[in-house]
């Protein structure tokens, strides 16, 4: 699994051109979070997709970059949360125990019908 660090603002807008291409899926992660470090180990163990960008945020060190998603995208913030972005838009967010591989593929599946 290959993760795109995200630690910038000025990451945002390759990310969004890129999701016009090929759905793009933001992890929001806390170290300090048990439930996010399951959320994380869940993710992790499954196959990756190769038609998928994933791109990771340490919420701790990122908060501002983390806020600035929320406003962005217009999800509301939580820890741990999955963002799948599609044509610029947020199209698909879970949090905690409900981040699954398998529903984010589900998702991206129905955005090229």
């Amino acid at each position: 699994m290959k993760w795109n660090v995200l630690t910038d603002e000025s990451q945002l807008p390759g990310i969004i051109e890129r999701s016009h291409v090929r759905p793009q899926v933001i992890y929001k992660h806390s170290s300090r979070c048990n439930i996010s470090s399951i959320a994380l180990r869940r993710l992790e163990n499954e196959p990756f997709p190769e038609t998928i960008d994933f791109h990771f945020l340490d919420l701790l060190s990122y908060r501002s970059l983390s806020n600035k998603i929320a406003e962005q995208f217009k999800v509301h913030h939580e820890s741990p949360q999955v963002i799948l972005l599609h044509n610029g838009e947020a199209v698909y967010d879970e949090s905690h125990l409900s981040i699954d591989m398998q529903e984010i593929v589900e998702q991206t599946t129905l955005l090229s019908k």
